[in-house]
């Protein structure tokens, strides 16, 4: 129970961060912790009643302390906030996989016929499987058979509201989780800014000023800009909601649809939000896929767009693909 400046009571629950966490069945571990504790005790077991005439005991036990210790290690182990089973898994998977892919061998599922047989054990590409198809001009990505859309939102600092005013907030939000119907994605990261850039841009600008007093102050904030820049390395908060159609759910704008319902939800709470159209949606995958490369300049074609010359310049057509 909290009370405000307002003389407002309100209530407030706790919330455990780990509410996907797996149930403890005993001793404080998991179904899949007791089944690595069982199949490791029934291979000592078996090891036991096989060796115990042709090897001593003492050997055996020796051995199955260590080893016992070993895998006790593994059950319990984590590493990355993984456990370490799953990691070791993961690391397994990650050493057999292939390092090098090509998006050209993607249909066909084989690699282009100018990649030549390297010399040594390096493998050879193996085809890009992306999981998006394609982006239209309204934002709308073709997932497989489905549709998805992208809404870039800003955040907002709780800790600058008072008790009633972040329960009004975290309701809202509350509201709008309860309304979804489909998959739906938030994606939270930081980014850097490319201050250097700015500075000189604000350096340009300061030649053109029609005052000396205006001229100076632009000269000013573009050397902080630009000695911020070179001490530190500052990053920005990008949000994204990615919402998708329904499974089984028809239409050729559903995505959109529900990206622009999102929109009007998160706007209630102070939120600015806007559903991005297709070439703010191919720059924000972009920049997901490679968050410290610049941005690539706008106004170029995608790779599969046919570029046309007329009086007035080239001009690209087509959609983009991924």
């Amino acid at each position: 129970m909290i009370k405000d400046d307002a003389d407002a009571v309100v209530d407030r629950a706790r919330m455990p961060a780990d509410v996907d966490a797996p149930d403890k069945v005993a001793y404080g571990l998991t179904w899949r912790q007791l089944a690595i504790l069982a199949v490791a005790g029934m291979l000592f077991y078996g090891a036991w009643n096989g060796l115990r005439d042709v090897v001593p005991p003492q050997a055996i036990i020796f051995v199955g302390v260590v080893l016992g210790g070993v895998v006790f290690g593994l059950v319990v182990g984590r590493r990355d906030g993984l456990p370490m089973d799953v990691w070791l898994l993961h690391a397994v998977r990650h050493c057999r996989s292939p390092k090098a892919l090509s998006s050209v061998g993607e249909s066909t599922g084989q690699v282009p016929e100018w990649v030549q047989q390297p010399k040594g054990r390096v493998p050879l590409p193996a085809p890009l499987r992306l999981p998006a198809d394609a982006i239209d001009d309204n934002g709308e990505i073709a997932v497989g058979g489905d549709r998805a859309a992208i809404v870039a939102a800003t955040n907002i600092n709780l800790t600058l509201r008072t008790a009633s005013e972040q329960t009004a907030l975290i309701d809202g939000f509350g509201r709008w989780l309860n309304s979804l119907s489909a998959p739906t994605q938030v994606v939270v990261s930081a980014q850097p800014v490319d201050l250097a850039s700015h500075a000189r841009v604000v350096a340009d600008a300061a030649r053109a000023q029609p005052h000396p007093a205006l001229e100076a102050a632009c000269a000013d904030h573009a050397a902080f800009l630009a000695g911020l820049a070179a001490r530190r390395d500052p990053l920005r908060r990008q949000v994204l909601v990615v919402t998708r159609t329904a499974p089984g759910e028809q239409g050729n704008h559903v995505a959109r649809r529900r990206a622009d319902d999102s929109v009007r939800a998160l706007s209630g709470l102070g939120v600015t939000a806007r559903a991005l159209d297709g070439t703010a949606a191919t720059a924000a995958l972009v920049a997901a896929a490679d968050p410290y490369r610049p941005p690539r300049p706008g106004g170029l074609a995608a790779p599969d767009a046919v570029i046309t010359v007329t009086g007035e310049g080239p001009k690209k057509t087509g959609r983009r693909t991924l």
